[in-house]
């Protein structure tokens, strides 16, 4: 008896460490990609709706890594108290296997819910590193065998998602969430001005579009994507402003490197 306590002690001290360990590991890996171009898989590119305050990106930032944190430590949690299990029946004597397959009904139920739950537990885990979605997100969910939902994000789960409409509070298991419309996010809008040449192209609006528009998913610029139509007018200065919306929000070194390129365009054309 005193060896099944040690372990189940061991069993505690090891899940209460490995749920402090997740959550540092988890939010020094959201601090050291956060502003990385190549880190870009913690951080969406789509802005949310209306203007983010730092400190509601922040909040967000913390939901995440709390959940993200938490499921992995449920993860290790499981596997801790399975091993448990398995070490105390062969202390006893007890063969675990035989045990289950003495009720064999049992034990493919558990084989099926689990390979559910797994599914559930794996989806909702992407779903917090990707940031498809989070609490007070605005969607349009696709659900399998029953009309799109349109509802409020209350909660990310272990296996489910909690949303909630005008009517009710809606538990979908993870995995269901086949196709989701997040109306939380938008693309991110900016001005690119463009200097002109002399003797420019007389249509010089649609010059200046198609030039931008063709530069999307270049070199240097695989991660530029327009959204919709490219609105130019002529600013003061005689050039040309094209307002643009893009996936992910236009860096200094993408936006330098679309106005020398455009600008480089608009001269091969004069």
């Amino acid at each position: 008896m005193l060896v099944v306590l040690a372990l189940v002690i061991a069993a505690v001290l090891v899940t209460r460490v490995s749920g402090f360990v997740m959550r540092r590991a988890v939010r020094r890996i959201a601090e050291g990609t956060g502003g990385d171009a190549n880190g870009r898989w913690w951080r969406t590119g789509a802005s949310r709706m209306g203007v983010e305050s730092a400190d509601a990106t922040e909040q967000r930032r913390r939901q995440r890594v709390d959940a993200a944190s938490r499921m992995l430590n449920h993860g290790v949690t499981l596997v801790v108290w399975i091993g448990v299990t398995i070490t105390v029946f062969q202390l006893f004597d007890v063969d675990a296997a035989f045990f289950l397959s003495s009720a064999g009904f049992i034990g493919a139920a558990v084989a099926i819910g689990g390979q559910h739950k797994v599914n559930d537990y794996l989806t909702g885990l992407s779903v917090l590193v990707e940031d498809r979605y989070g609490m007070s997100d605005e969607l349009v969910v696709d659900v399998v065998g029953r009309e799109p939902i349109h509802a409020v994000v209350d909660h990310v789960g272990l296996v489910t998602t909690r949303l909630r409409d005008e009517h009710s509070t809606i538990h979908v298991p993870n995995a269901q969430l086949v196709v989701v419309r997040n109306l939380s996010q938008e693309s991110a809008a900016s001005t690119v001005r463009l200097r002109v040449p002399d003797g420019a192209d007389p249509d010089l609006e649609r010059t200046a579009a198609e030039a931008l528009r063709n530069l999307a998913g270049t070199e240097h610029l695989t991660d530029v994507v327009f959204v919709g139509d490219l609105a130019t007018r002529r600013n003061q200065e005689g050039g040309v402003d094209v307002a643009v919306h893009t996936v992910r929000p236009l860096d200094e070194r993408s936006r330098s490197v679309l106005v020398t390129r455009a600008e480089e365009a608009l001269r091969a054309q004069r």
